[in-house]
């Protein structure tokens, strides 16, 4: 392991503080922003041997770094990597599952829950005095006994449909594959599965593959009384078309994590009270951030240490 214990570790981006603690206990040189980059990476690019990110990798920064064995991603999605540079030079990466399940999955039955009984737009009602001036707040819907469909039921939308069981709600799925041993309806396309609930969870991963997988006709399947909600990524929805939707009337309502150009949101989207839009905050807690900085820094370790990562990606 001599060609990459005797390298340069570098940091793309900023990353939660214990895993920048971590990375400083290597001598870990941080890439800069700006004019100075090219400077840098002229200079200690070929050193490079080992890349920790929270920011992605674009093919061109991977090229500037010829010795590159492994990249350490700070998540557990890593579509803002561009796997397609990596795979032909065998260079390892990693990310950081299951440490994130709980808080993701969390966020999205919370959502689900908000959409639903209007809890955010309760809040905007009470707070710009609507209600002590005599107003009515809306009626909303049921969240107990929902038929809800998750897209992607891998850990994180099975861990979302064990939370909804205990609200009775039906549950269906749809992935490329069925799942083994669950006792969810299994539903043959995205369309198929829009068409028979009330709302649609999307948890897949990002990336080429899932490009605009809730697309137009997915939405209009939803209708008028279906709800949209995304913890996934921006990327997998068709973004105007879910904003069509929501302007017209065509789907009942959204709960957004995700954005196709974070962190910018479509302004359409905000005056609707029958949408939820959050900063991206699916993992964002102390103790999951904190678990995802551990976990980044095993990985860095086990690599230097053998070469083989603690949660490879299978590219």
């Amino acid at each position: 392991m001599a060609t990459v214990t005797d390298g340069v570790i570098l940091q793309v981006g900023g990353l939660h503080s214990t895993a920048e603690r971590g990375l400083a206990t290597y001598g870990a040189l941080r890439l800069p922003s700006g004019p100075q980059r090219a400077a840098f990476l002229a200079e200690h690019g070929p050193d490079v041997t080992v890349a920790v990110t929270g920011a992605g990798m674009d093919a061109e920064l991977i090229g500037a770094l010829p010795r590159l064995a492994a990249v350490v991603n700070l998540g557990v999605g890593y579509d803002a990597v561009d796997v397609a540079a990596l795979k032909p030079r065998g260079i390892a990466l990693s990310n950081t599952p299951d440490v994130l399940t709980d808080c993701v999955a969390d966020l999205a039955v919370g959502g689900l829950i908000d959409v639903l009984r209007g809890l955010s737009a309760g809040d905007r009602f009470v707070r710009r005095g609507a209600w002590a001036a005599g107003d009515k707040a809306p009626l909303r819907r049921r969240v107990s006994g929902a038929r809800v469909g998750i897209l992607g039921l891998g850990r994180i939308g099975a861990a979302i449909a064990h939370r909804l069981e205990a609200f009775g709600c039906t549950i269906s799925y749809h992935n490329r594959r069925r799942v083994d041993d669950v006792p969810y309806a299994y539903a043959a396309s995205p369309v198929e599965l829009a068409r028979s609930v009330d709302a649609v969870i999307v948890v897949t991963p990002g990336g080429p593959g899932t490009q605009a997988l809730v697309s137009a006709e997915v939405i209009a399947a939803l209708g008028p009384g279906g709800y949209l909600v995304n913890v996934a990524r921006g990327s997998v929805v068709d973004q105007d078309a879910l904003v069509t939707a929501l302007v017209s009337g065509a789907l009942g309502g959204a709960a957004l994590d995700v954005f196709t150009d974070e962190p910018h949101v479509p302004e359409q989207l905000f005056a609707l009270d029958n949408v939820v839009l959050l900063p991206h905050i699916g993992s964002a807690t102390v103790e999951t951030r904190e678990a995802m900085a551990q976990l980044v820094l095993r990985n860095l370790e086990r690599f230097l240490a053998d070469g083989t990562l603690v949660t490879p990606v299978s590219l």
